[in-house]
């Protein structure tokens, strides 16, 4: 018996700095690690400038029919920072609420996450996520990808919604009203499941 699909992740490093061997890319690692511990398997990173060379990554990814991608840095609001206008030129359509987590989560112990751009979106059938590059921000976003990541992907794939148990009915196995006089399952609201 097979277990649960493996999903397929490419994390995108976007800097300047690390592309050119300024500095070593610190978020990348944390979020290929992160991703890889939400059961994912995970290439990368792959560090590219930002801008131009990030959409390129991303079109390459969606063509090699990625589930996720997952791009750290350069979405602030530096004269630098291209990535979220890489990446809505890939999208196919946006998916706002992952974003707003994502700022949302980073929110409660950091002011200015509000200064991100960053998107969240689908093309083809591949899910694109731009977190910041800070691994305080990539952790927010592990945060959050965490709790949605997984059923995200199922979506796309075609599954369904999970449902919760459904509640017990309060007018009981006998269709009684309950205390709000509306109907149980086989009765009327105010019957008591007998004919008179």
């Amino acid at each position: 018996m097979s277990g649960p699909p493996t999903y397929r992740a490419l994390v995108v490093t976007a800097s300047n700095r690390a592309a050119a061997g300024v500095y070593a890319d610190k978020g990348g690692p944390l979020l290929v690690e992160g991703l890889a511990a939400l059961g994912l398997a995970v290439d990368g990173p792959r560090v590219v400038p930002d801008g131009d060379p990030v959409e390129a990554a991303l079109r390459e990814a969606v063509a090699a029919s990625y589930d996720v991608v997952v791009t750290t840095g350069g979405t602030g609001i530096s004269p630098t920072d291209h990535t979220p206008e890489a990446t809505r030129r890939v999208l196919d359509y946006e998916i706002p609420g992952i974003a707003e987590a994502v700022r949302a989560e980073g929110l409660a112990k950091v002011p200015t996450a509000a200064l991100s751009r960053g998107l969240a979106g689908v093309a083809g059938t591949t899910l694109i996520v731009n977190l910041p590059g800070s691994t305080g921000g990539v952790r927010d976003g592990l945060a959050v990808l965490g709790r949605i990541l997984v059923h995200a992907v199922e979506q796309l794939r075609g599954g369904d919604h999970p449902r919760p148990a459904d509640p017990p009915d309060p007018a009981g196995p006998t269709g009684s009203a309950g205390p709000t006089g509306s109907a149980g399952p086989t009765g009327s609201a105010g019957s008591l499941g007998s004919a008179s």
